[in-house]
């Protein structure tokens, strides 16, 4: 079994190898107490178990050991994807009828969890990839899923989703790329800004304006890559989610057929806000694997890092300090009890908000698949709480760890960096809030 010392030292530059495998992860919950308070498989069926193994594996096997370069080349791993998708993570919540999964959102959560704890950027990539599989699957007609899912669950291809532009982000309704209807095809025109794999991947899920001003007046076309008139911009450079590229995508008179488009015209708003309380709930997963896995990373450097002779983890520390006047050796041994003991308060608090968010998170989840009628509210406090909370939990983690925190060489940094867009997209949290208050006030 790895000791604690390697789980924290074995993150030099390439490897990023910090004990992300499930078997050391839950041997370290038989062995210490604060492991098994927040142990993500407490609740589970056997068969939810079964599946939550396999993707902490593939986390640890397949994720882990390149996360570090993923990151730091920019390199998007469309062979890992592929075997992900052998396990049947290329469209977890489709259909089996079109090669999907067909498990549940709350399957899909415990799943994301456990993915990213192997690496942050490229699991989202793949929750998006699975919500376009899946708003194709539900809005398509029967000639559509055949003919774009079976590719998409396979992951013989890929898939984003185009909402957002420069000039329409949290105001999404009103998006100006236009599709006028001329014969039996859309002429599109305008741009879709920060796209997740834009230019790299083969299916775009597109929101555009086929009508009047507002939500009624968006439709969603599905667009093939090498479609005349779609191009992409330049690569962006980025803080984090540096394994999956992100680009501009831009229509000129580009021509795509009616029978591409899903829905009627003018469903296109009510599809994507549908695709998004599904993609909150993904990402918050994403957020939460972040922050059990930094969590663990900081408890297991506190129980190896040293200060005044003694560990961070022990209580009871204490210092031989070079001074001959007493009172100030007591004071200074008070001093640094109370910083070791606010270390230990802080980690406490830390593994408090991983469970309180992977209980909402999940509560969210389950109320999305059941369509009862507080989802959409819940989705937006699954994805507002658990996005700060575990950004603050992964940034404290970096703290605990001091200087070495601030080191590329150590993954609780690529953690941070990872999931602060988390509270950006997928609807700021700013828009949460409204969304909370808005659902709050209008049933008083």
């Amino acid at each position: 079994m790895a000791t604690a010392s390697a789980f924290v030292r074995g993150v030099r530059l390439g490897s990023y190898s910090i004990g992300r495998s499930r078997s050391l992860i839950f041997n370290s919950v038989q062995r210490r107490g604060i492991a098994a308070c927040i142990d993500p498989s407490i609740g589970l069926t056997d068969e939810q178990k079964e599946f939550q193994k396999v993707a902490f594996d593939f986390a640890a096997n397949e994720m882990a050991p390149h996360m570090a370069e993923w990151d730091q080349k920019e390199i998007f791993p469309v062979e890992a994807m592929r075997k992900s998708a052998q396990l049947g993570f290329g469209g977890i919540y489709v259909n089996p009828d079109v090669g999907g999964s067909g498990l549940s959102r709350l399957d899909t959560s415990i799943i994301f969890e456990a993915l990213s704890t192997g690496c942050v950027s490229t699991t989202a990539y793949i929750s998006i990839h699975n919500m376009c599989a899946w708003m194709i699957d539900t809005f398509g007609n029967d000639e559509q899923r055949e003919k774009f899912c079976p590719d998409l669950c396979s992951m013989q291809k890929f898939a984003s989703y185009c909402l957002t532009e420069p000039g329409s982000g949290s105001d999404a309704a009103s998006l100006l790329t236009s599709a006028k209807l001329q014969g039996d095809h859309y002429i599109l025109n305008g741009s879709k800004a920060f796209i997740s794999g834009g230019g790299d991947t083969d299916v775009y899920v597109v929101m555009c304006r086929t009508g009047g001003k507002g939500p009624k007046g968006i439709s969603c076309l599905v667009i093939e890559k090498g479609t005349p008139g779609l191009s992409f911009g330049k690569k962006e450079k980025k803080v984090g989610w540096n394994s999956q590229p992100t680009r501009a995508v831009i229509f000129e008179d580009c021509a795509v057929p009616v029978t591409n488009r899903l829905g009627a015209e003018g469903e296109g708003f009510n599809i994507a806000m549908k695709g998004l309380n599904g993609g909150r709930i993904n990402i918050a997963s994403c957020s939460l694997g972040a922050a059990h896995a930094s969590v663990l990373l900081a408890r297991d450097h506190m129980c190896v890092r040293k200060q005044f002779g003694e560990t961070l983890s022990n209580s009871q520390v204490s210092a031989e300090l070079s001074t001959t006047d007493l009172s100030n050796r007591f004071q200074s041994k008070i001093i640094i009890d109370v910083c070791v003991q606010f270390l230990q308060f802080k980690l406490a608090d830390m593994a408090t908000k991983v469970v309180a968010s992977r209980l909402l998170l999940r509560q969210a989840a389950a109320a999305l698949q059941e369509g009862r009628p507080e989802a959409v509210s819940l989705c937006s406090m699954a994805k507002l709480f658990v996005t700060d909370e575990c950004f603050s939990i992964c940034n404290q983690a970096l703290q605990i760890h001091g200087g070495y925190g601030y080191l590329k060489d150590y993954a609780v940094q690529q953690y941070v960096r990872d999931i602060r867009v988390h509270q950006i997209l997928e609807g700021t949290n700013e828009v949460m809030r409204m969304i909370i208050a808005r659902s709050l006030l209008t049933e008083s």
